[in-house]
């Protein structure tokens, strides 16, 4: 008799635990992961990839809030959104704050639990994109003109603000001929243009430049390569 009962509870049991993993196992099987920012020239993305589960028609919703604070914000542009990543540039613009973000996914009236990032700070995480070159040949040699990357951010008069009104950055400048780097140069942040002087007349010369941020010695891809020829 004990036996039997002891065996009867077993398959309660069993049964109990089945139902419960079914009644669970809808939330988790389609909730996003590897949510993570990446920053380019303070342009802050949220990212996330797709459970291998999800269906195409599932939703995806995203809240933010600076670190400390207790409030989640909904972020409005990326409210049952099917992408999945979310531009949170503008909620996440001041360089001095850490940042939280956190994503969930909905599909047929089920939600699936939130997924959080890891705590975000801008000015710390960011990388930076080449500057844009310009070459202008004069009897004294090359000039350069360089144009520091734009971050998202706009002034009141609407005008850009560059990545280097944000963090102190500086330029290399690496002059070639004939595919062979023959010189680099650096140039500060606050310069608009360098002269490269004492140079072979009637000759070809490429340059590249990349930008650097000083706070964490964090270097750009080299810009397009840009060919003019002396005088």
């Amino acid at each position: 008799m004990a036996s039997l009962l002891i065996h009867t509870l077993l398959l309660c049991y069993s049964s109990l635990s089945r139902c419960s993993e079914s009644k669970e196992y809808p939330l988790d099987v389609f909730a996003p992961h590897e949510v993570k920012f990446h920053s380019l020239d303070y342009r802050n993305v949220l990212h996330w990839k797709q459970h291998a589960n999800s269906t195409n028609d599932q939703q995806y919703f995203v809240q933010w809030k600076v670190y400390g604070e207790k409030q989640w914000t909904n972020a409005k542009e990326c409210h049952g959104i099917s992408r999945l990543l979310c531009d949170l540039s503008k909620e996440t613009s001041d360089p001095r704050e850490w940042y939280y973000a956190r994503v969930h996914a909905a599909h047929s009236g089920t939600q699936s639990p939130w997924v959080l990032s890891a705590r975000f700070n801008p000015k710390w995480e960011t990388s930076v994109s080449p500057p844009t070159m310009k070459l202008h040949v004069t009897e004294k040699g090359i000039v350069v003109r360089l144009k520091p990357p734009r971050s998202p951010h706009r002034r009141p008069n609407g005008s850009w603000i560059s990545v280097r009104r944000l963090q102190r950055m500086s330029f290399t400048i690496h002059l070639m001929q004939s595919d062979v780097e023959e010189e680099t140069f650096e140039m500060e942040g606050c310069a608009k243009q360098l002269l490269i002087s004492d140079l072979s007349p009637g000759t070809t010369y490429c340059l590249t430049a990349e930008s650097r941020l000083h706070l964490l010695d964090r270097r750009s891809t080299r810009s397009p390569r840009a060919c003019i020829t002396t005088l």
